[in-house]
């Protein structure tokens, strides 16, 4: 079976994941004259070698109308002490990857507040009918809607167009959450949106070409200290890279900067299958990325392809014996299980002492996730006892694909090993389909 192994050990970004997938590849003139000639406006890219601590890698550079992106992390020694203060008589607010709202002909006012070694104060207001940019940078605003059209528009499989779209999705769900607006509400800087579709349309179009089976990578280093934004100064990670993170198993160190973005937290949030260690596996290609800080640790991403064997994992199974609950108080308790974190919940049916029909509780978890839920079949149910059974288990290497239709992506989930190869259609998703259409489930499925 074919393994990706992604190493985040130095974080994750965009353009740090294509150039270590593009090594796996090889022909990087190639690869550029094709990002360069699918028409993406402003876009040209290139490939170098260049050397971290003696690791010698790939960097990749996207240049949108001669301009390339960076990320400013803020030297914290050499910050003045300071305190802002901003009135603003409109809803404005800038995301990390330069996505912000704006209302329009609007009065805008600030106050400053500087607490240096003499305290002073600064305020100005101003009127004006026109287009504001926080940063004073003049670029075109652009919607999520926009972004679609151009990656439908582009000379791309559909699969990669569904993964571009997908991942892009993604990023502005978390800018959205993080700044309490509608995704629609959302617009996106020229710049620094040609560079991330860039990025993650190079991924995509590399994933593609590389086919894993699965997708695992380590967990995630996201570094440490702020990092300025268009719209300030941002704990790391940025809020926006914190929501996609949820659930992703991340670490910090010493090391001061910004190591994962939006887009690469995004990219792997969409690919990866488990993040866990690398597993038992023989190595077939090695590829590094570079990025463009230095730290005194190698800034690259390692990519990995490895040819793994048939799967095997450990589980822990919690068990108890209920007489006396109803079957909606079992099902309350199964739901509530699941929903904390329980890889499936079970009952059967049992016979107990003096012949008293009864119920077995069966809980699926791993390791990690044992002791919250141990409280949880506690609270929910009668038991006073619970067993642990820890197990060993073969299982089918799995991983989702999708499909888009009506607008809709519909999962398909693909399972294999042992000799075994299938693939099975996701309920929730069919049902959507089958209400818009007006059609039965097997109808949905045939259609897909």
């Amino acid at each position: 079976m074919k393994t990706l192994y992604i190493d985040c050990g130095m974080g994750a970004a965009g353009d740090m994941l294509t150039s270590a997938l593009l090594e796996l590849v090889g022909d990087e003139n190639a690869f550029a004259d094709k990002i360069n000639s699918l028409g993406l406006k402003g876009v040209k890219v290139s490939y170098d070698k260049v050397s971290k601590c003696g690791i010698s890698a790939t960097s990749t550079k996207v240049l949108v109308d001669g301009v390339e992106e960076e990320s400013i992390d803020v030297d914290e020694h050499h910050m003045h002490a300071h305190n802002h203060t901003h009135a603003h008589d409109h809803d404005q607010d800038h995301n990390h990857d330069h996505a912000h709202t704006h209302d329009y002909d609007h009065n805008h006012s600030h106050e400053y507040v500087h607490d240096h070694d003499n305290t002073h104060e600064h305020t100005h207001a101003h009127d004006h009918d026109q287009e504001h940019n926080h940063d004073h940078a003049h670029h075109h605003h652009t919607h999520l809607s926009d972004i679609k059209s151009i990656i439908t528009a582009l000379n791309v499989s559909d699969k990669v167009k569904t993964d571009v779209l997908s991942i892009y999705e993604i990023i502005a769900n978390a800018e959205s959450k993080a700044h309490g607006v509608s995704v629609e509400e959302i617009h996106f800087h020229e710049v620094g949106m040609m560079d991330a579709i860039t990025d993650v349309l190079s991924v995509a179009l590399l994933m593609e070409m590389i086919s894993p089976d699965k997708v695992m990578a380590s967990p995630i280093h996201v570094g440490s200290g702020k990092v300025k934004c268009a719209h300030g100064i941002m704990p790391v990670p940025a809020p926006a890279t914190a929501n996609i993170l949820k659930g992703i198993p991340i670490y910090s160190s010493n090391i001061k900067g910004e190591l994962c973005t939006p887009t690469g937290a995004a990219i792997l949030a969409y690919y990866v299958d488990k993040f866990d260690n690398m597993p038992v596996a023989s190595v077939e290609k090695v590829g590094y990325g570079a990025g463009k800080k230095d730290f005194e640790s190698a800034n690259v991403i390692r990519a990995m392809l490895l040819e793994t064997k048939d799967a095997k994992d450990s589980i822990v199974k919690l068990e108890c014996n209920v007489d006396d609950m109803t079957g909606e108080e079992l099902g309350y308790a199964i739901e509530k299980l699941m929903s904390e974190g329980a890889r499936d919940v079970y009952v059967l049916a049992v016979t107990g002492k003096k012949g008293r029909p009864g119920h077995e509780l069966n809980v699926i978890t791993d390791e990690a996730s044992k002791e919250q839920l141990v409280p949880g079949i506690f609270k929910y149910t009668s038991t006073l006892g619970i067993r642990e059974v820890k197990c060993e288990r073969y299982i089918l290497d799995r991983h989702i694909e999708s499909v888009e239709i009506d607008g809709e992506n519909v999962r398909k989930k693909i399972s294999s090993g042992y000799g075994v190869n299938r693939s099975k259609l996701e309920f929730e998703d069919l049902k959507i389909i089958a209400e818009k259409r007006g059609i039965s489930i097997s109808e949905a499925r045939n259609l897909i």
